[in-house]
């Protein structure tokens, strides 16, 4: 997959002897980046695809494939993208990240705002209370916003930043963690997404807050 080519090298090259802390992750062009600590493990790629398309062989889903990059990192000792909304059955709950490169259609770029970052997949920030009980439908249940800032404007990057607390198919209060940019050139979003209880979120609000201070996107403009 290419995204944490040379991950170990520069960590080992930042941190010196001490060895490396964070693993560097990066989209396939390099534009979209973060760090995740270096004990997480990432997701297998071939379950993302999986639950994000289906049966990975058909046309549509390979064409699908071509527009849609994605990494899934987990603290827990066994990953699982399952992780994504819940945590474990048992146990220490631990925090799970996933990132997400979009290109998107036309006519998702003559709709491009921030609501629309606010308001993509996974687990969609409701605008409305229609779109509200629309998500309870779904099994999104107990909606409690915790913040949410738009972020500085860096290089025609647009960007928001929301925390939000989601009761998953009537299981426990989780919390996420969203960022999401919009390229400069309107044609392609970029979103991360932590997950977490909310014991665990608080608990480990600094390493959080390392990784999405992290996220970056560099300016992509078309020729």
């Amino acid at each position: 997959m290419g995204t944490v080519a040379g991950a170990a090298m520069a960590a080992s090259v930042l941190s010196g002897c001490a060895g490396p802390q964070y693993t560097y992750v990066h989209d396939d062009t390099g534009d979209t980046y973060f760090k995740v600590p270096v004990s997480w493990r990432q997701v297998d790629q071939k379950t993302i695809d999986e639950q994000i398309f289906g049966g990975t062989e058909s046309a549509t889903a390979q064409l699908a494939k071509q527009a849609l990059w994605t990494a899934a990192f987990d603290a827990h000792d066994q990953p699982s993208i399952l992780h994504l909304v819940r945590g474990p059955a048992s146990g220490e709950d631990k925090p799970f990240v996933f990132a997400k490169v979009e290109k998107l259609t036309e006519d998702k770029q003559n709709a491009a705002s921030l609501n629309l970052l606010r308001v993509s997949p996974p687990m969609p920030v409701p605008l409305t209370e229609d779109q509200q009980k629309e998500l309870e439908t779904e099994g999104l249940s107990g909606f409690e916003l915790l913040d949410d800032e738009v972020l500085p404007i860096v290089d025609g990057v647009k960007g928001v930043h929301t925390v939000y607390n989601y009761r998953v198919a009537e299981g426990p209060v989780q919390t996420f963690d969203k960022t999401a940019y919009l390229s400069a050139d309107g044609t392609t979003t970029s979103t991360l997404l932590i997950r977490c209880s909310p014991a665990c979120y608080r608990q480990r609000a600094a390493e959080i807050a390392a990784i999405v201070k992290s996220f970056k996107v560099k300016r992509i403009i078309n020729p």
